[in-house]
């Protein structure tokens, strides 16, 4: 069997996340719990995907599995044409550094690094110098509004808001093919959120990525292409939402 890279290989056009009949179990015997029990899942370059449903329905599993942390029993799954279970831990650790980029719901920024640095971090390492990373990552902080003096201060000092941009920029800094958010407004206000998926719309989907967001927020689910339910481990239904009058009108659906 030929060596697996971290680059991805040739797939079907304008598929970026393929899953079939996945599966995933956890513990044995009398205390094991299924938490997918057969997905099946397609996400489109250039298109936002939201996934919602009750807590403990196996969102957090499937895009753990998708981001390439947690790997499955049964099914295929298939990330910009790359399989994670063909792959060496370290070949599976440089493909996400270089094609997946992750906003966190606690934004899990770094308290002793200025934003700037933290954005920084991915292309760091990446193996980026650091001249060059500091210059890239000003730039993606500049494309989410943000100053220079801004750029030099601490995350304790900034806002919800401000934190969760810092977080956006370092997901989209090292240009990452999917995007994947774990409930990106849930610790936002209503007018916060909006703007936060705005911007996640121009940066993230105005280059042709993939996005999927995880969310309870009904409040943002007019922003999605498509959104997926599930429940009990099962996507049981995808629905294209009507987008919302504050859309901006070049809000169109990816398909």
């Amino acid at each position: 069997m030929p060596q697996a890279t971290a680059q991805p290989t040739p797939r079907a056009a304008g598929t970026a996340v393929a899953c079939t009949g996945l599966t995933k179990r956890f513990g044995d015997g009398a205390a094991a719990v299924q938490a997918l029990r057969g997905i099946d899942l397609e996400v489109r370059e250039g298109e936002l995907l939201m996934l919602v449903g009750p807590s403990g329905c196996g969102k957090t599993t499937l895009i753990s599995i998708i981001a390439g942390v947690l790997g499955w029993d049964s099914g295929r799954c298939e990330v910009l044409g790359s399989n994670f279970q063909k792959m060496r831990p370290a070949q599976t650790t440089t493909f996400r550094g270089h094609n997946i980029g992750f906003v966190f719901q606690a934004f899990n920024l770094i308290p002793a690094l200025t934003a700037a640095e933290n954005v920084a971090a991915p292309l760091l390492i990446n193996g980026t110098n650091s001249r060059t990373a500091v210059t890239r990552a000003e730039s993606m902080l500049h494309a989410v509004g943000f100053d220079q003096r801004m750029m030099r201060a601490n995350p304790p000092t900034l806002s919800g808001g401000e934190q969760q941009r810092v977080a956006i920029a370092r997901a989209l800094v090292h240009e990452p093919r999917l995007v994947i958010c774990d409930e990106p407004t849930s610790a936002l206000d209503a007018e916060t959120g909006h703007r936060i998926m705005l911007l996640m719309r121009s940066l993230a989907l105005g280059s042709g990525r993939a996005l999927i967001v995880v969310t309870h927020d009904a409040r943002i689910l007019a922003f999605a292409d498509r959104v997926a339910r599930m429940e009990d481990g099962r996507i049981t239904s995808f629905s294209e939402p009507v987008p919302s009058p504050a859309l901006p009108p070049n809000h169109e659906p990816a398909h």
